[in-house]
């Protein structure tokens, strides 16, 4: 995939024709992804990529995100249509990986990943369980960021063996480390260590899924 900068000189080719012979800078590329240029900035440092700008730019721009993320030509992705496929995108739901409950809307959007990635979701085969919804907040960083995408595996809800989870408390939608205890009772641990770790009966949680991955892997 290709990195922050190159997704940045890409998107400058794209709007070149727009803004002429007028020389486009970072900050014009921030302002057309609706990012502030400080958290441009810090993207750029961590070489960290917005897809959900991208993925509303490339709407805008009637072209596929696959162009901008892989470098794929138009005429390549043409020929490559039928190697692509579609999850579930719940773009209106933000899984909190901070302190607060989240608003939840039920809008649903296909959206398109290449066969590299559905190898990483765990075959063609698991599609059907996956989900992609948002992320919000800092208490998973660095694992995960405010605005990420991740793909959750709704048939892998056994906390046996711990893992990262979606799940729902009283409080709301939560992407958390999970970890069961030897006295049954389960520890919801942010990897972020400015964050506590919360314990919680089993009774509290309901487990939504298994987070299997972002545009990465996730440990």
């Amino acid at each position: 995939m290709n990195s922050f900068t190159d997704i940045v000189e890409e998107i400058k080719s794209i709007v070149s024709s727009d803004f002429g012979s007028k020389k486009i800078f970072d900050k014009d590329v921030a302002d057309l992804l609706h990012i502030t240029q400080m958290n441009f900035a810090t993207m750029k440092k961590r070489n960290k990529v917005p897809f959900n700008e991208l993925l509303d730019f490339c709407a805008t721009k009637s072209i596929s995100i696959n162009w901008i993320l892989y470098g794929q030509s138009p005429e390549s992705l043409v020929e490559a249509t039928n190697k692509y496929y579609m999850v579930k995108y719940f773009n209106d739901i933000n899984a909190s990986a901070g302190g607060g409950s989240m608003t939840e809307n039920e809008e649903i959007q296909d959206l398109q990943i290449p066969i590299e990635f559905v190898y990483m979701l765990g075959g063609e085969k698991e599609l059907k369980n996956i989900e992609a919804i948002n992320v919000s907040g800092d208490s998973m960083e660095p694992t995960f960021s405010y605005n990420d995408i991740v793909f959750i595996n709704r048939a892998k809800t056994d906390l046996q063996r711990g893992g990262i989870f979606t799940i729902r408390t009283d409080a709301g939608l939560f992407i958390k480390r999970v970890q069961k205890r030897i006295d049954g009772k389960i520890d919801i641990i942010s990897d972020n260590k400015v964050y506590s770790t919360q314990t919680l009966h089993p009774s509290e949680i309901e487990v939504i899924g298994r987070v299997v991955s972002r545009f990465g892997d996730v440990d």
